[in-house]
């Protein structure tokens, strides 16, 4: 049985860690107004450009003459999974939840046959793809350093994917990350970036236009901002899902810190109430024998 010293000791512990967490509790919920705020005025953006390339792509299909990004490479032998992550932990199952559903997504193209190459982006993601996907692992894009994740970030690993889908390094690439519903809700997704692939319904309603210059001179143009558009739009809805899970995981620690911290000082009384009735038993003892 712990002594009161160490009962003590135990709780203040507990109180130091519940100001930390507290602490981190509010910074993420600082943090979270503007990194929502910041995905959801991308969305607009990245979900008209898909209806207009949709548009687009349509008037396209079946052309010998479309770009590459478009019609792919004639094959599906080679995929590269673009898993982005978080730079830190302390933000419940966000991390593992991407993680998982590449793992899945590997597995089962492995499992079929495939050949499988993954880029990381975020330090969580690459270090516990590490252990199971090591010899996989073909580039990795630090933002450790980055505070605030801009355009020009989302475009350097977009020129680092279209670099190596130039080269016949691949011919799927997918894109994993995690969307931002709420606090309590953050969803896994799998978004296949090149060959480009619409929702049957993007675009759908919108008029058929005639394009000047033609549909393969304008989608050439625009399917490498796509990329580009698609990976910044998975980089801000990630920010927000991190510190929204971040807030959700450092509330209930603050609240479990609280649970532990009136057990610890019930047992702290009892024992202490024992220790002082001991001490009274004793006393009256040796008086009484005198």
């Amino acid at each position: 049985m712990p002594s009161l010293k160490d009962l003590k000791i135990r709780i203040e512990s507990v109180k130091s860690t519940r100001k930390i967490t507290s602490a981190m509790k509010m910074v993420a919920a600082a943090k979270l107004r503007r990194a929502q705020e910041a995905a959801e005025a991308a969305r607009p953006y990245a979900e008209r450009m898909e209806a207009v390339l949709a548009n687009l792509a349509r008037g396209a299909a079946g052309s010998e003459t479309a770009p590459r990004l478009l019609k792919g490479t004639g094959r599906d032998d080679t995929h590269l999974l673009i898993v982005a992550t978080a730079e830190r932990g302390l933000c419940g199952g966000f991390n593992s939840s991407i993680v998982r559903l590449a793992k899945a997504h590997a597995a089962r193209l492995v499992a079929e046959g495939k050949t499988v190459k993954i880029l990381t982006v975020g330090r969580k993601g690459r270090e516990q793809l590490r252990r199971e996907w090591g010899r996989h692992l073909v580039h990795h894009v630090d933002l450790a350093g980055v505070r605030t994740v801009g355009y020009a970030h989302a475009a350097d690993i977009a020129r680092e994917v279209l670099a190596r889908f130039d080269a016949g390094e691949f011919d799927v690439a997918t894109l994993f990350f995690s969307e931002f519903r709420s606090v309590l809700s953050q969803i896994p997704q799998a978004r296949q970036l090149i060959p480009a692939s619409f929702d049957e319904a993007a675009g759908a309603d919108a008029p058929n236009y005639e394009y000047e210059p033609d549909e393969e001179a304008i989608l050439a143009d625009l399917l490498p901002r796509s990329v580009a558009t698609q990976i910044f739009r998975a980089l801000l809805e990630n920010a927000a899902s991190e510190q929204g899970a971040r807030m959700a995981a450092m509330d209930n620690a603050t609240r479990n810190a609280g649970e532990m911290i009136n057990k610890l000082t019930i047992q702290y009384n009892r024992s202490r109430q024992a220790a002082i009735t001991k001490e009274l038993i004793e006393i009256i003892s040796g008086a009484e024998a005198l």
